[in-house]
């Protein structure tokens, strides 16, 4: 049986759930109106080492140009910076054997030479790609690929992929993966991806049909956009027929069941792009034996490189065999209380329960918040209930489920690691 993209499950027992969820659609996009075997990209392809040159070094980062795929009849160049423990340091002899990541930057970002060399620090080959057609300090390259911006990834429907930003976005994720798997000092079986806002949004595409990382974080970046998201009007200003093309084509529901691998979601419940039930939905997709989540109730949109730190713990747990995160593994739902089972090598020390009961973001366009963000975050009310930790089970008063639209508990343990249990979508509040 085909799993549609929407959840309408609504069930307020003493049963094991994952997600509530009841909100009004406009229209039915199942998740199998993209046959899986015709995808715009040549797969196969993507696999393969591009060919790239090395371009200049500076201290503790070099910096090279791989090939991509054709825009506007031409080849493009794509800008990376890359950086190892022995580039760092100047001693060779640490680039042995080395985990490796790909590091996907956002919305106004670049190849972030910094960002490379955090990770490099850490332990690690890293890979920082601009996704911008820019080379070093932003500047043009001759042959860059499309700009990020919202024409390339929306308004260009009509034209052939190869003229779209977010094929060659994902084509060039998966192409940087496949170069950096290809370098000497690369253990090639322990490769992960960090991507940040429109970042992790490519990361949820690039990981479905790149199987190949073993740890997958995305930071904000998820799916059904075109149900709520700040691009609800660059969508909605496209006829009917374009906006399912595009929904079929590119946003991330149509693919994240593909996802295999270990996946950490991170964002927060006031983000103005990629929001609550948006991101609910796209993380119950995800069908891979191990997901978690660290979902908080603010949490700043920006370009993290070093926080949150359990970004750093998930991707050592699974390619350095470091300690492992703790994980809610469900969640019980009761006529007085609600509880969370845990899963954590180490000691819980605190745990709380958050709830709001505004309507789903408002499913407002960014254009109308754009210039009163503050005020946007200052509406997204989280009410917070204390819990109780007893052992590996954590409770707390059940929340008012006829009001609120949408909560979750959030876990720390004894090294001050937090993460959340699963979204969970309730009948609330009709959207104002």
């Amino acid at each position: 049986m085909k799993l549609s993209c929407y959840l309408g499950l609504v069930l307020f027992t003493f049963t094991t759930l994952n997600v509530f969820s009841n909100v009004e659609k406009k229209e039915s996009v199942n998740c199998s109106d993209i046959p899986k075997s015709n995808y715009p990209w040549n797969v196969k392809k993507l696999l393969q080492k591009p060919q790239f040159k090395w371009t200049a070094s500076e201290k503790g980062v070099r910096s090279l140009i791989y090939k991509g795929e054709r825009y506007k009849g031409k080849i493009v160049d794509v800008f990376a910076y890359y950086s190892t423990p022995g580039i760092l340091t100047g001693d060779a002899s640490k680039d042995k054997n080395l985990p490796a990541i790909v590091l996907v930057h956002g919305g106004e970002g670049a190849a972030f030479s910094r960002w490379a060399k955090i990770w490099a620090s850490r332990g690690f080959a890293a890979i920082a790609i601009d996704l911008s057609g820019n080379g070093a300090k932003k500047v043009k390259l001759k042959n860059g690929g499309p700009e990020l911006n919202h024409k390339n990834i929306f308004d260009m429907i009509e034209q052939p992929v190869t003229e779209q930003w977010p094929y060659h976005g994902v084509a060039n994720v998966i192409k940087a993966h496949s170069l950096i798997r290809s370098f000497p000092e690369v253990d090639a079986n322990r490769t992960a991806i960090m991507g940040i806002s429109w970042g992790g949004y490519l990361t949820c595409i690039s990981a479905s049909l790149d199987h190949r990382f073993k740890a997958i974080a995305s930071l904000y970046g998820c799916g059904f956009l075109y149900e709520n998201s700040s691009w609800l009007e660059e969508l909605n200003n496209l006829t009917p027929a374009n906006r399912r093309k595009w929904i079929n084509l590119w946003d991330p529901s149509q693919y994240v069941q593909s996802i295999k691998n270990p996946i950490f979601f991170v964002n927060g419940g006031t983000d103005l792009h990629f929001r609550t039930d948006s991101y609910a939905r796209t993380y119950s997709l995800i069908k891979s034996k191990y997901k978690n989540i660290r979902y908080v109730p603010y949490l700043r949109h920006s370009h993290l490189f070093e926080r949150p730190k359990e970004i750093e713990i998930f991707v050592n747990q699974f390619l350095n065999q470091g300690e492992s995160l703790p994980k809610v593994t469900s969640v019980e739902i009761g006529e007085q209380e609600v509880k969370a089972h845990v899963k954590s090598e180490a000691k819980l020390l605190s745990a709380n329960l958050y709830y709001t009961t505004n309507s789903y973001q408002g499913k407002i366009p960014f254009s109308r918040i754009a210039n009163n963000s503050k005020q946007w975050e200052k509406n997204r009310k989280w009410i917070k209930l204390p819990a109780i930790i007893d052992g590996k089970l954590v409770k707390a008063v059940r929340p008012p489920l006829n009001e609120a639209t949408a909560w979750f508990f959030t876990v720390t343990d004894e090294r001050n690691s937090l993460i959340s249990s699963e979204i969970m979508l309730s009948i609330g509040k009709r959207e104002k």
